[in-house]
């Protein structure tokens, strides 16, 4: 499965003509919003127009549970190592040195070939003993390489990766966070998934690896769960599957292709979905096994780190609309993404006004068909999602038998959990029609953590 490393000429400016109005873009898309949303309530056939999109999108979550997922081609031997394609490993580090050492004591014990991958940490510009403990590791650790970034560095996590992919030898580029812990057989099982040549990308499924620490870390475990199994299942049905930045692997004639990592995003992972899909590449997804990393403890943490994955999200619509629109990706990822659209940004911004409607008006929210429907589908999801993460294979049968009530009460607690993005994602739609958007790199506090991810 060897490429060849003869980079063609990389053209980053071939999806680069939307970035510029993107707060002008995100004003009109409110305005549509809202006034499409009060035209429901002020209609004779609103209440129609809103059973029709409910139908519609009944029917889209109809195939996506009941898809049949595909099969994930067996693990890598060990025979012929020196045909094993060649991987480089990216980490981004700033001011990481509660979990930096952990992290590269991991990434270099994996069970794969020495000679045919290497690690990579780029300290960009770290202010604590970062610096200091990469220095000593780079001492035990050949296969260790360090880039320090510069202090007046642009680009953020991006501008970092950019700096060093296109130097590598790699087939494929692993993009890790630095609290990330990584089973030792990934990437065996991994590189596999890119013997189907369609395959630009793969993500591996997140666990949150200090799950059991509150209720805030319960809920993220729930929400990691949910977003796998709609992940594997809208790839069944042809959809789009998408990088979650964590534990992402990209195919380098893929990242050529597209231009590297986009340094005018907050998302880099996103942004990347989208254009990997816009040049007819498929992202798949492993489930098994799982990459952990450290979940938010706390309510100020989430709501900042949430309210930058809602803008970043987004924004890649505000950006690629013209090319998404133009049906580039395909009928089935285009309607895949457009649902999604709906689901995760219109129908939150439009609860708004729909539900200051319905006070003026004395009568129920319009969106209340469509709403009842993705709730009911977010709990199935989750409790599917719960269901092949989180449930020991070392189980009685008994205990086996009383898990779906145990698996049921932690979907219902998601999704409660889930209901936060219904304020962060009104809240950014509203914020980025109004306020400029500074690009920096605005990481997670990692604290370092002893909790393993849940056994899958």
């Amino acid at each position: 499965m060897s490429e060849t490393l003869s980079d063609p000429e990389i053209d980053s400016d071939r999806f680069n003509d939307g970035f510029a109005g993107r707060r002008r873009k995100a004003a009109i898309m409110l305005t549509m919003i809202w006034s499409g949303t009060i035209a429901l309530h002020l209609s004779t056939y609103g209440s129609w127009m809103v059973l029709a999109l409910t139908t519609m999108m009944g029917i889209h979550a109809l195939r996506v549970l009941f898809a049949r997922t595909i099969p994930v081609p067996a693990p890598l031997t060990g025979e012929n190592l020196e045909d094993y394609p060649y991987v480089s490993v990216l980490v981004a580090a700033k001011n990481e040195e509660a979990v930096i050492g952990s992290l590269v004591e991991n990434l270099c014990n994996l069970d794969y070939p020495r000679s045919r991958y290497d690690l990579w940490i780029i300290d960009d510009n770290s202010t604590d003993r970062t610096p200091r403990v990469l220095d000593q590791l780079a001492k035990s650790f050949g296969n260790l390489n360090i880039v320090r970034r510069l202090p007046n560095a642009t680009g953020g996590k991006s501008g970092a990766l950019n700096q060093v992919w296109s130097k590598t030898k790699a087939d494929i580029i692993a993009v890790f966070d630095a609290d990330a812990k990584v089973p030792k057989d990934l990437l065996r099982r991994v590189v596999p998934l890119f013997d189907r040549e369609q395959v630009g990308a793969v993500q591996v499924r997140k666990a949150i690896s200090n799950g059991q620490a509150n209720g805030w870390t319960r809920g993220q475990v729930a929400e990691m769960a949910i977003d796998s199994y709609f992940q594997q299942q809208r790839i069944a049905i042809g959809g789009i599957g998408e990088l979650r930045g964590n534990g992402q692997f990209v195919r380098r004639n893929a990242l050529i292709r597209c231009g590297g990592w986009n340094e005018e995003t907050i998302t880099d992972d996103l942004d990347l979905t989208i254009r990997l899909h816009l040049d007819q590449w498929d992202i798949d997804f492993l489930m098994m096994p799982a990459v952990g990393e450290e979940g938010v403890i706390n309510a100020v943490g989430l709501w900042h780190q949430r309210n930058r994955w809602a803008e970043g999200g987004y924004q890649r619509y505000l950006d690629y609309w013209r090319l998404i629109a133009q049906n580039r990706m395909g009928t089935a990822k285009t309607a895949d993404l457009m649902m999604f659209l709906i689901t995760q940004y219109i129908l939150p911004t439009a609860a708004v006004p729909d539900f200051l409607m319905a006070l003026i008006r004395h009568c129920p929210p319009m969106l209340v068909p469509v709403t009842s429907l993705m709730m009911t589908f977010s709990l199935f999801g989750m409790f599917m999602g719960l269901r092949q993460t989180s449930i020991p294979q070392h189980l009685s049968r008994r205990s086996r038998l009383l898990s779906p009530v145990s698996t049921l009460m932690q979907a219902l607690f998601g999704n409660l959990y889930m209901l936060h993005w219904i304020p962060v994602m009104a809240s950014t739609t509203a914020r980025m029609s109004v306020r400029a958007k500074r690009l920096k790199w605005v990481k997670t506090v990692h604290h370092g953590s002893s909790i393993e991810p849940s056994a899958s």
